[in-house]
């Protein structure tokens, strides 16, 4: 059976040992972008290998043309993935400690993107796997090199220019991933300018969790987009959030959900502000 969203820390344990299997561990703090990686090495699920958001899961910042986290040339990705061990056989398993919704859902996305759909986001993350007393091991480790061949579905991804031109357009729904307060730019602390794109809808990604950390059944999801959606489909449906991080949990969301699959403007609100020409709303609408 092939896992393609979510997998449970059950379902998990009994595949630690299998080959066909890679384990990643995406833990991130942005305020410290080492602490994660000094925690892996503590303590991790066994067979995990690291993934570090900047400096394995997006490109290099290029100060004025580029977001907070660009995305990776596909080359170089596709090197990373093949030095980790995948390849189209094998069975992907990401996990952090905010449930899937930071970096584990950026690879799982980089994954889809480059068309490998069997990933999945551990549900429940790191947090769940430590609570329920499941296996753990420290050190570094590694996994025998495969050949990752990339077949990158470019359709996934929109720039700046792309959103622009939908703005405003009823067939098309953008959906802000952030905190309801950044979106209505009251509390921005990550970027200079604060505010969303006009027209854009509220849909911040801690709502897709559950007070226990996992995401919500998908008949609630389902009814948490159908709402946003009004009727569109989730591949009219773009998200975006502060660096095309945290907007990759929405597309999960919708296709844990069952409703498809939505594209990604992967620059996001970090992206967008470099342009002062583009508009820029605050508060609700």
């Amino acid at each position: 059976m092939a896992y393609t969203t979510l997998i449970s820390t059950a379902e998990l344990a009994l595949h630690l040992d299998d080959p066909a299997w890679a384990v990643v561990d995406c833990r991130f703090q942005l305020k410290d972008p080492e602490l994660a990686h000094r925690a892996y090495e503590r303590s991790h699920i066994p067979g995990a290998v690291y993934a570090h958001l900047d400096h394995d899961l997006s490109g290099p910042i290029l100060p004025g043309k580029t977001g907070r986290h660009p995305l990776p040339a596909v080359e170089v990705l596709a090197e990373k993935l093949s030095a980790w061990g995948i390849d189209s056989n094998v069975q992907v398993v990401a996990y952090d400690a905010l449930g899937g919704a930071l970096a584990a859902a950026r690879l799982w996305w980089l994954l889809r993107w480059l068309g490998h759909e069997t990933a999945a986001v551990l549900d429940g993350g790191w947090l769940a796997w430590h609570r329920e007393g499941r296996p753990v091991r420290s050190g570094v480790e590694t996994r025998s090199p495969r050949e990752f061949q990339p077949r990158v579905r470019a359709e996934l991804v929109l720039e700046a220019q792309d959103v622009q031109r939908l703005l405003g357009r009823a067939d098309f729904r953008l959906l802000d991933a952030r905190t309801a307060d950044r979106y209505r730019g009251e509390n921005e602390t990550l970027d200079p300018v604060a505010g969303h794109i006009p027209g854009a809808l509220s849909a911040p990604y801690p709502d897709n969790l559950g007070p226990d950390g996992r995401f919500k059944s998908p008949q609630e999801l389902e009814a948490k987009y159908q709402s946003l959606l009004a009727g569109i489909p989730a591949d009219q449906a773009v998200a975006y959030c502060g660096s095309g991080v945290t907007a990759a949990d929405t597309v999960l969301a919708l296709a844990h959900a069952g409703l498809g699959e939505a594209r990604l403007y992967a620059g996001s609100w970090s992206d967008w502000i470099l342009d002062p020409g583009r508009p820029v709303a605050t508060g609700e609408g």
